[in-house]
């Protein structure tokens, strides 16, 4: 049965968010808020919750996965970018953007692309996110709460506690979420590629 948090949206309470920090930190798989809509999480060596991630979703293994990091500076260790990238990353961050990067050697294996050594890694804008990831120390591997059959990601925690109570360890609930998606930008060949049109704006990458 997962636990069910009520968090503050813009001042959430320290020790809620330790608390949840530490089901992550005990192999939890957790639901949580984003600025863009619900997603999965679990800690970056927790093959077991990549796997529940992937069985609630039916991903395979080309699925790319989300690092959702607290700051550049955490991001810049799980992927490689150069001058050019960099620029266009950082004005675009934080936001609802997702960029498929080529992986350092920081990330795990199982969360890399089989083919293309790449992990997807945003920095979201959003009080909660940031207090669990900053509370966490490291980032969260992240999916999208987007379940097989539906149109739209679930926009309530009650809901996903509803439908999810058997398969989460924990529900954070900061009231309704979006039901859009991050734009995610693939720069591992260089230039922009759109490959999902989202909740932000892409005329920067056209």
């Amino acid at each position: 049965m997962a636990k069910y948090f009520d968090v503050h949206p813009e001042s959430p309470q320290p020790r809620t968010i330790g608390t949840v920090a530490d089901t992550l930190r005990s192999g939890g798989l957790v639901a949580y808020p984003t600025d863009s809509c619900f997603a999965l999480g679990c800690q970056l060596d927790n093959r077991d919750g990549l796997e529940r991630i992937r069985s609630i979703r039916r991903l395979d293994e080309r699925h790319h996965f989300t690092l959702m990091c607290v700051d550049f500076a955490q991001l810049g260790q799980f992927v490689q970018l150069d001058n050019n990238v960099f620029r266009a990353v950082k004005a675009a961050t934080p936001g609802s953007y997702t960029f498929i990067l080529p992986a350092t050697k920081e990330v795990p294996r199982r969360l890399m692309h089989p083919k293309k050594k790449t992990v997807g890694v945003r920095i979201p804008d959003h009080a909660v996110t940031r207090a669990l990831l900053t509370e966490l120390g490291e980032p969260l591997v992240s999916s999208t709460l987007l379940l097989p059959g539906d149109d739209e990601p679930m926009t309530q925690g009650w809901e996903i506690k509803e439908r999810l109570d058997h398969v989460l360890d924990a529900v954070v609930d900061s009231g309704d979420c979006g039901t859009v998606p991050t734009t995610v930008v693939d720069f591992s060949g260089g230039g922009p590629e759109i490959v999902r049109r989202g909740a932000g704006d892409v005329s920067r990458f056209e």
